[in-house]
């Protein structure tokens, strides 16, 4: 579904992005991708939506050449690929149900949602994706007025009712206390398993990575230097990743995380 033909990003300033990454990632997989900060784990997955464009290589989803695409097909491809941020990027003054039928956006069009046209079925989509991430008691409560932990899985509610066929999540639990964060990535691996959507996951925690990956994807300055099944990774793994010995922050429980 998803593959990377020596692809390359060099941004303006010379700052090497990616370098000749090759992966395919395969329908309904859940993939981890671990690094330091700075090794290419948002860069590799803002590729995939394109809010970066690599400047090199294939990038192919659904064996169609995404860096070629113009304004409609990218606006086609977002409506395609769903995108979860650390920062949940909701509307804060909205209600939840504004920021969760937002999801069909891409499926409405602009003048119809300005004026809430939402038709019945979309706005019963939106419903049921809150009831799935356990949140509907809060359908009519504004954004600000939730933890993190609820904005995060309104975020989730959006993304479900934009319907892709890929979720990326940026980071999404770095903002989080440790049991928020594993509520998050629960809910993230059960969406993954139920509806077999490509999920790909940035973490910074390896226990994390560890306990919900299918297959994990180490970066390291801008390349890949590791992808195999989760099973198969030890903490050896990640200090090759890492280039460095494991510390306590690199895991959810560690000391500065609580």
């Amino acid at each position: 579904m998803i593959e990377f033909k020596d692809v390359s990003l060099v941004y303006p300033n010379g700052t090497q992005g990616l370098k000749n990454v090759n992966l395919t990632i395969n329908p309904g997989e859940f993939v981890v991708i671990v690094g330091l900060s700075g090794a290419g784990k948002s860069t590799l997955i803002r590729s995939m939506n394109r809010l970066v464009t690599p400047t090199s290589g294939e990038l192919l989803i659904e064996n169609q050449n995404i860096l070629n695409y113009r304004s409609r097909q990218l606006r086609q491809l977002r409506t395609k690929v769903g995108m979860i941020f650390q920062n949940y990027n909701l509307v804060k003054r909205s209600s939840v149900m504004k920021n969760v039928i937002s999801g069909r956006l891409g499926h409405t069009g602009t003048l119809r949602s300005l004026l809430n046209l939402y038709p019945k079925e979309d706005l019963a989509l939106a419903y049921r994706s809150l009831q799935r991430v356990n949140i509907s008691e809060k359908v009519y409560q504004r954004a600000d007025q939730l933890s993190g932990g609820q904005q995060q899985r309104v975020a989730i509610a959006r993304v479900l009712t934009q319907q892709p066929n890929i979720i990326l999540a940026d980071e999404p639990v770095a903002s989080l206390d440790p049991p928020t964060s594993h509520q998050v990535m629960t809910y993230l691996r059960k969406v993954n398993k139920e509806d077999k959507i490509t999920t790909i996951v940035n973490l910074h925690f390896i226990d994390m990575a560890m306990e919900y990956a299918d297959r994990i994807i180490g970066m390291r300055a801008g390349e890949v230097v590791f992808d195999g099944p989760a099973s198969e990774v030890s903490e050896q793994t990640f200090e090759e990743i890492y280039g460095r010995k494991i510390r306590e922050d690199d895991l959810v429980g560690g000391p500065e995380d609580e």
